[in-house]
């Protein structure tokens, strides 16, 4: 013991457990204890971030091909998935932009997408892959952005997921919406690309002049309708197709087409010869098959044709042939086809046009709208059927 006292060991004795119920409260522990805490410290930070995941990500209904679609679409080949997102772009993600999902654009040439395989090799078109996401034009509204081109609350329009979030990683090809004096759905319609398809397929590939015959097939359609009203326009004599009565009426008593007539009920090539006597300038084309092949007989010489799009064969396993080309040659007569998108420089000029003529009324829309993520399927699959009145749109959510 030294020189210490009886009574300071009997002290220190008194104290040490005191002195050990203190360290244990401090933190002071053996080191079994200490990497048991330590452990417990990890846990903690992991269900935090695990909270902060969780509170970032969004509920995202989002619309899945199911199958390859062979013939004619069905809702069964389409699916609703839940799935979610996360609503926070990470720091590397230096050119994305998280949309929230306004309005989709149903179209007839997603058809092909939904397709095996392609028949056209070393186009734009590619197939989409059972259990993905459809991907097509929509409206939507930025909800983040890492780019410098968009900022929060920006309106867009461009190709997006058919479902109610999207992430962009690769945002350049989206259009930054600066007029919203009209409906935002018109930005999948006549302020989208169904518009810039219609004009530039009338002006810059048929090159119109006054009193020019023009015939417009699939005419109440989101094209056609805009074709039919461009002719008007400059002076031309137009006649429309459609598949109802409901259809050529609106033709003729709101887009102010001369004539229009019910394909399914009438011969289309008397009905031709009916309306054009004397013969077709501009046929703006957007179903092709039997249709194209009856109007090549009807053209003047000169007669300029653009090749839209070719709904009529889209759903067949063996597309129907033209017959009449040699009239192509006896005529004269020029037949182009035409991506819209080899146009992007003709947008500004197309939207200068397009907003005139709507704020003066001279230039109307007509619209189909179905509501709700859900009924998407069958909004696109009505398209094939002609159930449609008007560019047929899908809103899934407002602003």
């Amino acid at each position: 013991m030294g020189d210490m006292s009886h009574s300071r060991y009997d002290e220190i004795l008194h104290y040490l457990p005191k002195l050990s119920k203190r360290m244990k409260e401090q933190g002071y522990v053996s080191d079994r204890n200490f990497e048991a805490r330590k452990k417990r410290k990890m846990n903690e930070e992991e269900e935090e971030k695990k909270r902060k995941m969780v509170k970032n990500l969004l509920p995202n209904k989002q619309i899945v091909l199911n199958q390859s679609v062979s013939g004619y679409p069905k809702e069964s080949d389409f699916g609703l998935r839940s799935s979610f997102i996360n609503c926070r772009l990470s720091d590397d993600s230096s050119q994305a932009v998280l949309l929230k999902n306004l309005y989709l654009s149903c179209d007839p040439y997603m058809r092909h997408r939904m397709s095996d395989q392609v028949a056209h090799p070393g186009t734009i078109i590619q197939s989409f892959t059972p259990g993905s996401v459809l991907v097509g034009y929509g409206v939507s509204k930025v909800m983040e952005s890492t780019h410098p081109r968009f900022k929060e609350g920006d309106f867009v329009w461009g190709m997006i997921g058919w479902e109610e979030y999207s992430l962009i990683t690769s945002p350049d090809r989206l259009n930054k919406i600066s007029f919203t004096d009209v409906p935002l759905s018109y930005y999948a319609g006549i302020l989208g690309m169904p518009g810039i398809a219609a004009y530039v397929g009338f002006h810059k590939i048929c090159y119109p002049k006054e009193r020019d015959c023009v015939y417009v097939s699939s005419a109440a359609g989101g094209v056609g309708q805009l074709v039919g009203q461009f002719a008007k326009m400059i002076g031309c004599y137009v006649v429309g197709s459609a598949s109802t009565k409901e259809k050529v009426d609106l033709l003729k008593q709101k887009m102010g087409f001369d004539e229009a007539f019910n394909y399914k009920e009438e011969n289309s090539g008397s009905a031709l010869r009916k309306y054009f006597p004397e013969g077709i300038d501009i046929y703006f084309d957007n179903v092709g098959g039997r249709m194209l092949d009856e109007v090549i007989l009807q053209m003047k010489a000169h007669g300029r044709i653009a090749l839209c799009g070719m709904i009529s064969q889209y759903n067949i396993e063996e597309p129907e042939g033209v017959h009449n080309l040699f009239s192509l040659i006896m005529k004269r007569i020029e037949m182009k086809g035409f991506v819209e998108t080899d146009f992007d420089h003709v947008y500004p000029e197309y939207v200068e046009f397009c907003i005139k003529y709507l704020q003066q009324g001279k230039l109307v829309y007509v619209e189909d709208v179905a509501q709700g993520i859900e009924n998407a399927p069958a909004a696109l699959v009505g398209i094939f059927y002609g159930r449609n009145v008007g560019k047929q749109v899908v809103c899934i959510a407002n602003e």
